[in-house]
């Protein structure tokens, strides 16, 4: 589901849909992950009441790699939104993480920029003491700090991972905690709406064998990390294929959207191990 991957383009958040797109009980699932690189155009969906957006332009690009012990994630994306009543702003984003297969250690770095302005940089590791159990978050920028994580707290792909898994079990509602480091905030509230298994058409195979795969229309709702907090942030839909691939995405923040569309892609290498 992409890393992963989430959050989203509102004017005063940073970026990582893919991230937090991505995937309980042990990242290691049935599910048979094609590492990709996929590329995205991003614009302005709908626009609901006094939203202020009056327009969105953009690029993304998404790359899951593999390695023998381990997932790498890097998006990039550059996008422009429009207001009404203020000026343009213009943000570039670079995400990196690494996760082990095992969904106990993940590392993550993020650097983003507005109007050419270099915002704060997001860096650390994070680690958890077993399947299931809670860990510990070392932030190493903008500041040092440490913070626990709670038990049951998935890192992207293994939340991606386990989605598939779910949805190919046959289950259409998931709420798990995610940590994807792309805030300074503890883990986030994920919930996840599975719908009916959609079949490939003729169409998308044509343009890849990636494409040429079953999958799910998915919905996930991220709430704040405070817990009280009763609506979401923002929601995620998409068409997530079996293989973890996400097809074209709709980030909804209630007053207007951000559409992102798969323009192209391709498959990267498995390790020899």
């Amino acid at each position: 589901m992409m890393q992963g991957l989430a959050r989203a383009f509102p004017p005063t958040a940073a970026v990582a849909i893919l991230i937090a797109a991505g995937i309980g009980a042990g990242p290691v699932g049935a599910a048979e992950i094609a590492p990709h690189h996929a590329l995205y155009s991003m614009s302005l969906g709908s626009t609901h009441g006094d939203a202020g957006v009056t327009g969105a332009g953009g690029t993304m690009a998404y790359q899951w790699g593999e390695s023998c012990d381990g997932w790498t994630v890097e998006q990039r994306y550059r996008l422009k939104m429009a207001y009404a009543e203020s000026s343009d702003v213009s943000i570039s984003s670079n995400f990196v993480t690494w996760e082990s297969k095992d969904g106990l250690r993940y590392r993550f770095n993020q650097k983003e920029t507005r109007n050419g302005n270099e915002n704060e940089e997001i860096r650390g590791q994070a680690k958890l003491d077993g399947p299931d159990k809670g860990g510990t978050i070392e932030f190493e920028k903008p500041q040092p700090k440490s913070i626990k994580l709670p038990p049951g707290v998935l890192f992207p792909s293994s939340h991606t991972i386990f989605l598939i898994d779910k949805a190919k079990a046959g289950e259409n509602f998931i709420s798990r905690h995610i940590f994807d480091g792309a805030t300074v905030e503890n883990a986030v509230l994920v919930s996840a709406v599975i719908g009916a298994k959609v079949e490939p058409d003729e169409e998308s195979a044509k343009k890849s064998p990636l494409l040429n795969r079953p999958g799910w229309r998915v919905r996930l709702a991220f709430f704040p990390a405070d817990q009280k907090a009763e609506k979401p942030d923002y929601e995620l839909g998409m068409l997530l294929l079996d293989n973890g691939v996400s097809r074209d995405m709709v980030i909804d923040y209630g007053d207007y959207s951000i559409r992102a569309k798969l323009d192209d892609i391709e498959a990267l290498p498995k390790p020899g191990c």
